[in-house]
């Protein structure tokens, strides 16, 4: 078991410890006695039967030792969990939610809030799943595994949750369609994210650094590709993060703005288009629109993308209830969901020529 860097992740990792010696000693004991007693009471060295019925000494004996054993493990398991559970006094709070298969991270102190998405390149991850080993040469002309080429293989993201070192943060989970688990293990931090509750934790790092995690309940396809990623920086940085946040979104807004007053070409909005249905849609659309089953339908002559554009429009911002198409109207942008409705529409064997503009995303949210 890792130590963590956390004061509670180290707590629990003494109690495990501590707790792993004192099985170790007594099984040594025990199977020692019991070796022992088989090897002098063989059938060939026939033992003299013992000429007492019971011994209250030994008795009493065994039944304090293990007591006194379980009160020593008890008491300090006891503080630890009832500490783990203690969220109050918070310096802040991140709302962490689910969802096949990303996570989205929400300030609630300071209004920030955005999705993390796998980065590992696609072509790298198909690459691994067709040959196993994935020996590519390097730059001087070996062949190594492509994953060594990259240490943190499935473990990176786009954007990392950004905490503060030396302040308590408060966690708080929910999912927004399925089971999932956000599991930093050098935090001591594992706690399911369920759809309709909100479980608590809490952590407060002292180390400023990146730390990395998975998501450890399958829940579906993309399990394996939806790792955590935790950047924590000194207290001073993390509060230039947040006021950089602040003045980046005020930006934001202002090119959504802009966007949605321009008149974009077809050529524009492919461009980007692609880009977009790459990162978010390719997974289960798959990158030539054909689709994966029922599942996850073929787009390439599909009536929803060559049928009409306000259906359209609408299943790509809405989603579609108990199917795993989720709603990606709070995930992008005006001008990226025009641009990937546009793709949609004109890609692979579609070529309905019809080309929608950020405006009109914009007047149906």
């Amino acid at each position: 078991m890792r130590e963590g860097v956390t004061e509670m992740s180290q707590r629990i990792h003494t109690i495990h410890t501590v707790s792993l010696w004192i099985c170790i000693v007594i099984g040594i004991i025990v199977f020692g006695a019991m070796a022992y007693t088989i090897y002098a009471h063989r059938r060939s060295k026939p033992p003299e039967p013992a000429d007492f019925h019971e011994h209250l000494g030994v008795e009493i004996i065994w039944t304090i030792i293990p007591v006194l054993i379980l009160a020593g493990l008890a008491v300090p398991a006891a503080k630890t969990l009832i500490d783990i559970e203690d969220n109050s006094n918070a310096s802040m709070t991140v709302l962490i939610t689910g969802s096949q298969w990303k996570w989205h991270y929400q300030y609630l102190d300071a209004d920030i809030d955005y999705y993390s998405n796998l980065a590992t390149p696609t072509t790298q991850i198909n690459s691994c799943l067709i040959d196993l080993f994935c020996d590519l040469p390097d730059e001087q002309g070996i062949a190594k595994p492509l994953r060594e080429s990259n240490e943190n293989y499935l473990l990176e993201v786009d954007k990392p949750l950004v905490l503060p070192a030396n302040r308590k943060v408060r966690f708080l989970m929910t999912s927004n369609d399925v089971i999932h688990s956000w599991w930093v293990p050098d935090f001591a931090v594992k706690q399911d994210a369920l759809p309709g509750f909100i479980n608590e934790a809490w952590a407060n790092v002292p180390e400023p650094g990146t730390y990395r995690g998975q998501c450890t309940e399958l829940c579906g396809k993309d399990h394996a590709y939806m790792p955590v990623v935790v950047d924590v920086r000194p207290e001073a940085e993390f509060d230039q993060w947040v006021e950089d946040q602040r003045i980046a979104k005020e930006l934001a807004s202002g090119q959504a703005v802009a966007d949605r007053e321009k008149t974009w070409s077809l050529a524009e909005l492919m461009e980007i288009g692609e880009g977009v249905y790459s990162t978010h849609c390719a997974t289960c659309h798959q990158p030539n629109g054909e689709g994966q089953g029922t599942t996850y339908p073929a787009l390439d002559g599909s009536e929803i993308a060559t049928g009409p554009i306000p259906v359209h429009i609408d299943r790509v911002m809405n989603g579609k209830e108990a199917t795993e198409m989720q709603a990606w109207a709070p995930q992008l942008s005006d001008r990226d969901l025009a641009a990937v409705v546009t793709y949609e529409r004109n890609a692979w064997g579609n070529t309905t020529q019809d080309v929608v503009q950020p405006r009109t995303i914009f007047e149906n949210r």
